[in-house]
């Protein structure tokens, strides 16, 4: 049989007893299988050419084959013809980002920034390929660490930070769904206490001090102690990670950001949570805006002056640096950056918003402020809805936008039937904080609390089916203040004028349950002015003005919205079901709210709806609700006089010219 063409063009083989066939015989007297006379020959060697054969002469040369290095994508500017690009060399442009990063790493006590190069140093031919920054020999003495090089990993992907992650980083792991499994050391939580502001002339007007502020004052020249300790250790290690990202959605607004830090589990959660710059961007990012020098693993001395600890999270407005020592709670640059925003934005007239945002198919937008265990989260995240963001805001002139680039959810009891947008994102790319796994399978038990409650996963906002891209929005609609009365006291729904959501905007409350190691379950109040006085830097009714002009301007309509208890305080009342909620959440969104008729409450004079679809009319007003009336009214005026005693701080401050707005905020609040 001779070797034929199929039909369809593949070759075929035969044995060689058939026509045209070379007779011949192989072992034991079967015929030799013969290919076609179509297969090539060359000196009479027959070669398999179904694929061709690697262009390496060497193991490494075939792993150097794996990598392909990005080209320059920066079109020429200035009018040039579409599609022609820069002519900036490769080795030019990474010594322009070098010089860059260098100086960001400069030390007072040198004339230069360390002398930097690209790459990985445990991959030594690739750093001997890239020109390092070429630098004048200091005047005073030099030092060991002016004669070493420092790597610079710049912006590396989420796979190579994998990489970095797994191979030096001890705790780190990759779980069964694909994130990388991290662990923040000693610190799994912030540290409001050791979080330092320098006071200079100009912060000393603008900023929120005394009282009630979250901004604990030090001074210019301990802040520079502390930068020193921080720059000397970064430039003492072998390599160190650099991000170069964007804060802020709207391209009008957005603010540049540099992250210098040690560890690739920083980089990559910096990654996912600032926004990500195109390869086009990133070539011409140039200076940044603000920088953060992340030396966590490394304390302050505690003997310097305004030290309470060994660990000091420091501001510089001035300067715009932030500078972290003793944790590496990877949390504090997110609310060290958000803090910054709250400056910075305002100063612009932009006002800046701790809330969650979603977007209707009509172009609806609403916002969310809340505390933890509101619901904000929960409220915000809709699938009738796009998502604009879950926790960071700005409201400009041209709308709302999200300033981060990804989300930082709490994972504690956390499962696909509560939380399955949240549940589903973590996957290849998002860093989960702190959480318990199977040593053999890697799927991670979320209920577990050994290491910390405060478990987290930060993922890129992409990660949500639904995310708006971008994440801005035109003006919001509806601004929906979240509270959970544990008192019982506060009706679930109830619209609010704008004296009345400046009060309760400033006042941002909410009650938790007290702990149970003595046995106490009474409800305890729970304020955080702007719901989140832990970031905010100017003083609260700053915020709330702005927030009141923005909501007059545009036609949006305040409302209160508790998620708390109904028919008595906690222990005695019930949990307004997440059903009841949804419904007055979607009446809102709808409009059909505003059409309903409404009754004023006493004491806190709030509006209430005499009905609402879907709700049972009588939890709309909270006395209905109660069987004991006596008891009702009690603590209706306990609750009233905590949100007196809370607000006595903010009263005395001026907004404008005179305290007549001030006044007007203050008779908002509770009369009894």
């Amino acid at each position: 049989m001779a070797s034929n063409a199929s039909a369809n063009g593949t070759e075929e083989f035969s044995f060689a007893n058939g026509p045209g066939a070379v007779a011949s015989s192989g072992r034991n007297g079967l015929p030799k299988i013969q290919t076609s006379s179509a297969q090539k020959r060359h000196n009479g060697i027959c070669h398999d050419d179904s694929s061709a054969p690697v262009k390496a002469q060497t193991i490494d040369e075939l792993h150097s084959l794996q990598k392909k290095r990005s080209a320059p994508t920066t079109p020429i500017k200035d009018g040039a013809e579409p599609g022609t690009f820069a002519t900036v060399t490769e080795e030019e442009r990474q010594k322009l980002q070098l010089q860059s990063i260098s100086a960001s790493l400069a030390s007072l006590t040198r004339e230069t920034g360390p002398k930097l190069v690209k790459g990985d140093p445990a991959k030594k031919s690739d750093a001997a390929k890239v020109s390092h920054v070429v630098h004048h020999v200091p005047t005073i003495t030099v030092t060991d660490s002016f004669l070493k090089f420092t790597h610079v990993l710049y912006n590396l992907s989420p796979a190579e930070l994998y990489e970095q992650a797994i191979k030096y980083e001890k705790g780190s792991f990759i779980t069964s769904t694909g994130a990388l499994a991290t662990l923040s050391g000693a610190k799994t939580g912030r540290t409001p206490r050791d979080k330092r502001v320098v006071k200079d002339d100009i912060t000393a007007e603008e900023l929120w001090w005394g009282k009630g502020s979250p901004n604990i004052e030090m001074d210019e020249h301990t802040f520079m102690v502390n930068r020193e300790r921080a720059v000397d250790y970064l430039n003492s290690l072998d390599k160190v990670f650099v991000n170069d990202q964007f804060l802020n959605w709207d391209p009008e607004h957005r603010i540049k950001v540099r992250i210098v830090s040690a560890r690739a589990y920083h980089s990559l959660f910096m990654h996912n949570m600032c926004i990500r710059p195109t390869p086009e961007e990133l070539e011409d990012f140039g200076t940044p805006d603000f920088t953060i020098y992340n030396a966590g693993q490394f304390p302050c001395n505690r003997y310097t002056h305004y030290m309470t600890s060994s660990t000091s999270i420091d501001l510089n407005l001035a300067r715009r640096e932030m500078v972290i020592l003793g944790t590496q709670y990877a949390g504090e640059m997110k609310k060290g950056l958000f803090g910054v925003m709250h400056y910075l934005m305002p100063k612009r007239q932009i006002l800046s918003l701790h809330s969650g945002s979603n977007m209707g198919k009509d172009g609806d937008v609403a916002l969310f402020f809340g505390l933890s265990g509101t619901g904000k989260t929960t409220l915000s995240t809709d699938h009738n809805r796009l998502l604009i963001g879950d926790d960071e805001h700005c409201w400009s002139e041209n709308g709302v936008s999200n300033i981060e680039g990804g989300c930082y959810a709490k994972c504690i009891d956390l499962s696909r039937e509560k939380e399955p947008d949240i549940f589903n994102a973590i996957k290849f790319g998002t860093v989960l904080e702190n959480v318990v796994f199977d040593e053999h399978t890697r799927e991670v038990d979320y209920t577990d609390k050994s290491v910390t409650e405060n478990t987290r996963a930060a993922y890129p906002i992409e990660f949500i089916p639904n995310a708006k891209i971008p994440c801005v929005g035109p003006h919001p609609k509806n601004v929906i203040l979240l509270a959970c009365d544990a008192f019982g006291v506060l009706p679930p729904v109830s619209k609010l004028n704008l004296a009345q959501t400046m009060y309760h905007f400033i006042s941002g409350y909410t009650a938790l349950v007290a702990g149970t190691e003595e046995g106490v379950k009474e409800p305890r109040a729970t304020f955080s002015a702007c719901f989140g006085a832990a970031f905010i830097m100017l003083h609260p009714c700053k915020y709330a003005a702005m927030l009141a002009e923005k909501m007059q301007k545009h036609g949006a309509t305040g409302w209160l919205v508790n998620t708390g208890w109904s028919g008595g305080s906690y222990g005695s009342g019930s949990r307004i079901k997440l059903q009841y909620t949804r419904k007055i959440i979607d009446a809102i969104h709808s409009g059909s709210l505003l059409k309903a008729n409404y009754n004023k409450i006493n004491v806190f004079g709030l509006e209430i709806p005499a009905e609402v679809e879907g709700v049972p009319s009588e939890i709309l007003d909270p006395k209905n609700a109660w069987s004991d009336k006596k008891a009702y009214q009690e603590t209706l005026l306990k609750l009233a006089g905590l949100f007196k005693n809370n607000f006595e701080v903010f009263q005395n401050y001026k907004i404008g010219k005179d305290s007549k707005l001030t006044d007007e905020i203050v008779a908002a609040g509770p009369i009894f």
